[in-house]
């Protein structure tokens, strides 16, 4: 998969034929940086986008292809022996209030180029089920992760940040912005993809006015179900907060503030929904900003905030690892979503088929 904050693609080879799911091998296969521009310009409206659409579907999933040929060739397997590719793609739109949303790196090319059977297509049923399409991954946390009688929350923190609340009940949604926010403010001030392990943002100091007007944005306030995306928070809504806000802030304290948005959104809403949980487990790129980190540990306290590694899921792979067990559902004619979660009327199989040779 490619997630919201398009740094790279994710490519996990898992085997299910443990009682606990293995993971084989994993790798980052880098996305050109000329389609990381087109990628990240297709989130928002703009003109010619069914060309550009066009293009960038079957470019990425050439892509997506070579990720598939490194990766095996990487842990020394044969296309042969995979039953399937769980292909999430790259969210270009999301728009669950307009009933929509879409990934892109055309299925078609990644089982032509591989030869193997490729999974794709998560979301849009969820959405025809009354559903927000997102998140999908909680399916897969309570899989991992859920023990009988301890109530748990696990914090994906990517681009966009979620958690899922695992209970007698599994629940989740959308907290708002992950790393995406500061990874496009370090992008524009450091010339780097990313804050590496939170330093830029350790240098500056949170401005408290600018965190509360970043705060009362309506979808903080909103009750789950819920989801989001660039098309909400993105660079331009910071250009636009910022110049509203009157002030002139350091590179580094805009930094900070967003670190501390991140940190304080997931902390209120574990606060909210997951209030007496007996540990957070973090996954995801944020689980490397330690800055990020040692602000929801200092949020949070005294509940234990944890990598999953811990707890022995890697959290670098989880969400890669997740697409591969939800195309395992699929290929088994059983649903991947969790109705409580996304809202959907009842739960459905996920995903278009696109065999391979």
């Amino acid at each position: 998969m490619s997630g919201t904050s398009m740094d790279a693609i994710d490519a996990a080879l898992v085997d299910f034929a443990p009682a606990t799911p293995r993971l084989v091998a994993a790798l980052n296969h880098p996305l050109p940086e000329s389609l990381h521009a087109e990628l990240t310009a297709l989130c928002q409206p703009g003109d010619g986008e069914i060309e550009r659409l066009g293009r960038a579907d079957v470019t990425l999933g050439e892509v997506f292809a070579e990720a598939v040929a490194r990766l095996l060739d990487h842990a020394n397997v044969s296309a042969g022996e995979i039953r399937a590719i769980g292909s999430h793609g790259q969210t270009v739109r999301h728009r669950p209030e307009a009933r929509f949303t879409l990934q892109i790196a055309d299925p078609n090319v990644i089982a032509e180029r591989t030869g193997i059977t490729t999974v794709a297509d998560f979301r849009r049923r969820d959405l025809a089920a009354g559903g927000e399409g997102a998140p999908l991954v909680p399916a897969f946390h309570a899989a991992m992760l859920r023990q009988a009688g301890r109530k748990k929350a696990v914090v994906n923190i990517g681009g966009i940040a979620n958690v899922t609340v695992l209970d007698t009940e599994v629940t989740g949604f959308d907290t708002g912005p992950g790393n995406g926010l500061m990874d496009a403010w370090a992008r524009r001030h450091l010339g780097r993809p990313l804050d590496d392990g939170g330093a830029f943002a350790a240098s500056g100091r949170v401005d408290r006015q600018l965190l509360t007007q970043l705060l009362s944005h309506e979808f903080f306030r909103r009750p789950p179900p819920k989801s989001t995306g660039r098309e909400t928070f993105h660079a331009d809504w910071l250009t636009q907060q910022l110049r509203e806000s009157g002030g002139s802030l350091s590179p580094q304290d805009v930094q900070a503030t967003l670190c501390e948005l991140t940190a304080a959104s997931i902390a209120e809403a574990i606060r909210a929904y997951a209030s007496g949980c007996e540990e957070v487990l973090v996954c995801g790129g944020g689980v490397h900003n330690t800055n990020l980190m040692a602000r929801l540990r200092d949020l949070l306290r005294p509940t234990p905030v944890l990598a999953t590694d811990e707890r022995g899921v890697p959290a670098d792979w989880m969400e890669a690892m997740a697409f591969a067990w939800l195309a395992r559902e699929t290929l088994a004619h059983r649903p991947g979503n969790l109705p409580a979660v996304t809202g959907a009327k009842r739960a459905v199989i996920l995903g278009g088929i696109y065999y391979g040779r």
